[in-house]
């Protein structure tokens, strides 16, 4: 009976070290835009004019980076948490002998979709960051063959 029940929890822990991995790579994303955020604050104080322009568009994408990052974080982190109520229903049912199954399957199904959401928000980012990083055509000079 235990080993049916230790089974039947190995896919939400899967899906655990899943999200583990994708926090792992969020925090990494959010460090070096906290980085560059520094330095442009730098930037910002000793700039004028144009300079000055540019260091604020780039401070208005990094500052929404950082919300969209944060935001992505609590939902994976908030769907972690679920899927640990997810396997604590599993193993209480099992031992309690209750029936668990919705609530299992609701946790389950909540966890998902907080897991989905993380995910949309973190494309979200990306985005801008793509954005932010686009290269301006003259610099390719397209016109030249190389």
């Amino acid at each position: 009976m235990i080993v049916q029940t230790i089974q039947l929890a190995l896919a939400p822990v899967f899906v655990l070290v899943a999200i583990g991995n994708i926090l792992n790579m969020m925090a990494s994303r959010l460090s070096r835009v906290v980085d560059r955020t520094r330095e442009m604050q730098v930037a910002f104080r000793e700039s004028s004019g144009e300079e000055h322009d540019a260091s604020v568009r780039e401070l208005r994408m990094l500052a929404r980076r950082t919300t969209l990052i944060g935001r992505a974080q609590l939902m994976m982190v908030l769907s972690a948490i679920t899927i640990g109520i997810t396997v604590v229903l599993i193993f209480s049912g099992q031992f309690l002998h209750a029936a668990t199954e919705a609530a299992v399957a609701i946790s389950f199904a909540t966890a998902i979709a907080l897991l989905l959401a993380g995910l949309i928000l973190f494309l979200m980012e990306t985005r801008v960051a793509s954005e932010q990083l686009r290269v301006p055509l003259a610099y390719l000079e397209l016109d030249r063959d190389l």
